[in-house]
């Protein structure tokens, strides 16, 4: 990919706007986030990964520790401290399942479903209602947008992590 300076490109104000709503959306998400972390009485991280945890398991997909790990930015090692926190809390369990029994997932315990559902009662009726209202037409154009967003932001990370330390450190 050649290398282009977005900071000095021309890009017009509907461009600017879209990408100062990305960054305000990440920025109040991330605020809610903290305060699911003091309403469930958990570490920012540890609120962050509970979060991914419920998720996963309310869409039918349990996640495994390697996946968690990767969502959120973490180590494997670090994340298994972390998952063995939220067991001991009573938020989740391990789980082996299907063929291959080496295979772990994570999923939420009723104490977490129960916390976290009554924090999106509380805190999520906004969201909710902003999504509802939308047309399904606009909804289907926002979903493809953000689709292609998330697939160049997971390109520029694996480049980021590919990338020589030579680079990273060049003044």
């Amino acid at each position: 990919m050649t290398a282009v300076n977005s900071l000095s490109m021309s890009w017009s104000d509907d461009e600017v706007g879209v990408m100062h709503g990305l960054r305000d959306w990440t920025m109040a998400s991330d605020e809610l986030n903290r305060h699911l972390s003091t309403w469930m009485g958990l570490p920012v991280s540890d609120a962050e990964a509970l979060g991914q945890i419920v998720w996963a398991a309310q869409s039918g997909s349990p996640v495994s520790p390697a996946l968690l790990a990767r969502q959120i930015g973490m180590t494997s090692g670090a994340v298994s401290v972390l998952i063995d926190r939220l067991e001991r809390a009573g938020y989740v369990t391990r789980h082996r399942e299907g063929d291959d029994r080496r295979r772990v997932v994570v999923r939420p315990t009723d104490a977490a479903l129960d916390g976290t559902e009554r924090f999106l009662g509380f805190a999520g009726a906004e969201i909710a209602a902003a999504v509802r209202e939308t047309p399904d037409a606009e909804l289907r154009v926002i979903r493809a947008f953000l689709g292609r967003m998330t697939q160049a932001a997971s390109a520029a990370n694996v480049r980021l992590r590919d990338a020589p330390a030579s680079i990273k450190t060049e003044a």
